[in-house]
């Protein structure tokens, strides 16, 4: 695990920008991040890192009411999920996640305890608290695939004054 201090917006978007540089090559499944944490914790500032370090020009908004955003960026499908407003995890089978569920897609998903029984292991599990001097963005690889990417990760700038 390693976790970071963001005193900032930028800063958390840099991350997010950090992980868009060293994403893996596209498995045979979703790569799929969960981003937990309060409301304003940064998780979709931390996404709109990710994409813009990708090349997405559209602004990038948490789909709370959408529920699921996609982006086109080179070889990868980018899911964006919030599942903020979702009032049962059943209510997943709606979406169609199977879907997009496929090599080259990324899955991006805000709130996902609300889908716990339902979504599919993450590669990567972000948790975002909140603290006096900004936030703490914490960075657990939950498969060996995330592993991999989290050690790649590790070595760039960004990450350079995590805690390990």
């Amino acid at each position: 695990m390693i976790r970071l201090l963001s005193p900032d917006d930028e800063c958390t978007r840099r991350f997010g920008a950090a992980l868009a540089r060293t994403l893996p090559r596209p498995p045979t499944r979703s790569l799929r991040i969960f981003l937990k944490g309060d409301l304003g914790a940064g998780k979709t500032t931390f996404v709109r890192g990710l994409l813009q370090a990708l090349g997405e020009t559209r602004t990038v908004k948490s789909p709370t009411y959408s529920l699921l955003e996609t982006y086109e960026r080179g070889p990868w499908r980018i899911v964006h999920l919030d599942l903020y407003r979702l009032a049962e995890p059943r209510d997943l089978v709606s979406l169609g996640l199977p879907d997009h569920d496929h090599e080259g897609a990324l899955w991006l998903i805000e709130w996902p305890e609300r889908g716990e029984g339902v979504l599919p292991q993450p590669d990567l599990e972000l948790v975002l608290e909140g603290s006096s001097t900004g936030h703490w963005v914490s960075v657990e690889a939950r498969t060996p695939l995330g592993a991999e990417w989290l050690h790649q990760a590790s070595r760039e700038p960004e990450f350079s004054s995590a805690e390990h």
